[in-house]
């Protein structure tokens, strides 16, 4: 970050997973739209993670309003006409991934790193994205105040931050994509992010908005019926 208080890693886009049986049996193709997950064949088949216990859910209703040019009416809409498909919001941002795999669950919308390593456990899920685009999150590391051992801190940060660790993520199939401009994407991940429409949340933005977007999440999205 600018003020240098963080330093990104990596970055974990979102993406649409779905079960391909689930596709099959409804006739469906993977969603390639938002407006796709609002076809009545998934109702109450969708699982994704809920914004008062996950950051991935957060950056979800944030992708939305990018999408939607931060109109917060046309946001909200969306997400409570998406509300009727969502079967539950999970605590956690990968809790729905393995609903999704074991076919109890239609999709979901999940990070990147959870739906690659869904598939690679050898669940029929299929990973696409939208059209309209959707959001990033940076994985970071930083300094805490008054850190007990803030010098091996530092060692820390200068070794995540850097091309000695962050080549190792393909090198064990961690489905991020490096931070650093000298360490390529992994080529079966690279394969999968080509020709997707991926933006980064506006820090600032999100930040400033965070409690006051997801306090009305919780008080409108939550028991649209």
């Amino acid at each position: 970050q600018a003020d240098g208080q963080w330093t990104a890693i990596a970055d974990d886009p979102l993406v649409f997973m779905t079960n391909a049986a689930f596709l099959k049996a409804n006739n469906l193709k993977p969603p390639a739209s938002w407006d796709d997950l609002l076809n009545p064949a998934y109702k109450n088949m969708l699982q994704m993670a809920d914004a008062r216990t996950s950051g991935t859910a957060v950056t979800r209703i944030f992708s939305v309003l990018e999408v939607n040019k931060r109109d917060e009416e046309k946001a909200f809409a969306y997400l409570k006409k998406l509300r009727q498909n969502v079967q539950v919001y999970t605590k956690s941002g990968g809790g729905g991934t393995l609903p999704v795999g074991l076919g109890q669950a239609g999709g979901g919308i999940f990070f990147i790193v959870d739906a690659l390593e869904t598939k690679a456990k050898g669940y029929d899920v299929v990973v696409s994205f939208p059209k309209e685009g959707i959001g990033t999150s940076a994985e970071a590391i930083a300094l805490i105040k008054g850190a007990k051992n803030p010098e091996a801190a530092k060692k820390l940060i200068d070794f995540a931050t850097g091309p000695a660790m962050q080549s190792r993520l393909a090198e064990h199939k961690v489905n991020f994509v490096p931070a650093h401009p000298d360490v390529k994407t992994e080529a079966s991940l690279a394969e999968v992010l080509k020709g997707a429409t991926i933006f980064p949340i506006d820090d600032d933005y999100a930040g400033a908005n965070r409690k006051r977007i997801v306090d009305r999440w919780v008080k409108e999205v939550l028991p649209a019926q």
